[in-house]
């Protein structure tokens, strides 16, 4: 299906029956992508005494609860509610769902015992002036897709890097880490901060997408992104962004 989208005056063709899925799912395993110090996410049929809520143990139809965090099992969008005392949902926050997106792709720096995605870097790399940056970080493999994070010191965005994404008009920014900042950073949330401008003027439409999964066969350049999250009145919830390749 060919659609149209328009935006700063120009006209963006693309096929949505050409999907590109840069999410990773939520599964019921140890071999579930984590964060965070948490248990693995549990999906388990309901039981009302000898009742089981799964078809192959003589259900009607599978009925299952599901445990999980958004935050640590998997893609997920965030609001300023994420680090603020009041409320913010990502539900009321996100009302928006294509955008004009940037893929650019950066090998992290070693700044004493960690690595780190600096201004300098986007800068050099961010030639258009989109709606969305998505980070695609290097090595790159499909091991992100189940990689245990807790106690690793993943790569992280400097302060100034997250500032210069804010001051560009940036609303949307992903990234397939567990998150923008160090993991144990004292409770600073540097780059967090910088990129909703928190608390001095919070951005409330802003967001921050998390554990996305960027394939190598994906190009770097300019894409429409849809941003599909569930209706979770919560800081965040579990996401499904996906891409689409333009044409101008």
């Amino acid at each position: 299906m060919i659609t149209k989208l328009t935006h700063h005056n120009k006209t963006y063709t693309l096929d949505l029956s050409k999907p590109l899925d840069i999410s990773i799912p939520i599964r019921a395993s140890k071999e579930n992508v984590n964060a965070w110090y948490i248990p693995e996410p549990k999906i388990e049929p309901v039981r009302f005494g000898d009742w089981v809520g799964k078809v192959k143990e003589g259900a009607s139809t599978n009925f299952n609860n599901i445990l999980f965090n958004p935050h640590g099992h998997g893609t997920h969008t965030e609001c300023v509610g994420h680090i603020t005392k009041e409320f913010y949902s990502i539900h009321q926050s996100l009302t928006q769902f294509f955008f004009i997106a940037e893929l650019i792709t950066i090998t992290p720096i070693a700044i004493g015992e960690d690595q780190v995605i600096t201004k300098q870097q986007i800068e050099e790399q961010l030639h258009t002036n989109p709606e969305a940056l998505l980070l695609r970080t290097l090595p790159n493999t499909d091991a992100k897709c189940n990689q245990q994070y807790s106690n690793t010191n993943w790569p992280y965005l400097t302060e100034d890097a997250a500032l210069f994404i804010r001051e560009q008009g940036i609303q949307h920014l992903l990234i397939d880490l567990p998150s923008v900042d160090k993991e144990k950073d004292g409770g600073k949330l540097l780059a967090h901060k910088a990129f909703w401008d928190y608390p001095t003027n919070p951005r409330k439409g802003a967001t921050i997408t998390e554990m996305i999964f960027v394939a190598d066969r994906i190009s770097d350049g300019t894409y429409v992104l849809n941003l599909q999250i569930a209706s979770f009145e919560n800081d965040a919830s579990p996401s499904k962004p996906v891409l689409y390749t333009v044409e101008v």
